[in-house]
């Protein structure tokens, strides 16, 4: 079984990214299994780092756990989310002890627009290549909501064979760069 931790950088109840991880969940072949993050945590402080919050040891069990990570994210002013900034932030801490280090990812986002999340992952990249992270390249999700979900939230149309065939090659990846736990 391969296990993928899910990040989504949105918190609203009707959030596209929401939908789209759980397309890419809905479409991923057998034998994965995703796990969600809770990332309704506090803000990051390192002052409390020599007591670390139970939701933060939480997401730090999650990322540990699995064999690759898959980030979800929403663009907001040109910028990933702060919610996903301060999840990676409490993950990554305390120094020397980061949760990502050597995980595979990829990063993937939703928006109305046809391109709406390109400036959030190429920022959302570099922090995951600072923090070690082993970065699938291709095929990039930027991923229209408005033709590609329905109103229940679901990939449809052409969409999902594109989600389907982003969801083989990031298993794939995963696969192929997990390191033994």
């Amino acid at each position: 079984m391969t296990t993928v931790a899910v990040l989504v950088g949105s918190l609203r109840k009707g959030s596209f990214n929401l939908s789209l991880a759980k397309g890419i969940e809905s479409l991923a072949p057998e034998g994965v299994n995703f796990i969600y993050a809770d990332m309704d945590l506090p803000l990051f402080n390192q002052d409390l780092e020599a007591d670390f919050p139970a939701k933060a040891v939480a997401i730090k069990q999650v990322v540990e756990q699995a064999d690759g990570v898959l980030f979800v994210t929403p663009e907001y002013n040109r910028g990933f989310s702060g919610v996903l900034k301060n999840a990676i932030d409490w993950a990554s801490r305390p120094w020397g002890k980061s949760s990502f280090a050597g995980k595979p990812a990829a990063i993937v986002g939703a928006s109305m627009g046809p391109l709406g999340t390109t400036q959030a992952q190429s920022q959302l990249r570099n922090v995951l290549l600072y923090l070690d992270m082993k970065v699938m390249g291709q095929p990039e999700v930027y991923f229209n909501a408005i033709t590609g979900l329905d109103e229940q939230g679901h990939v449809v149309g052409e969409s999902r064979e594109f989600i389907k065939s982003f969801a083989e090659a990031f298993v794939a990846h995963v696969r192929s760069a997990a390191s033994p736990r």
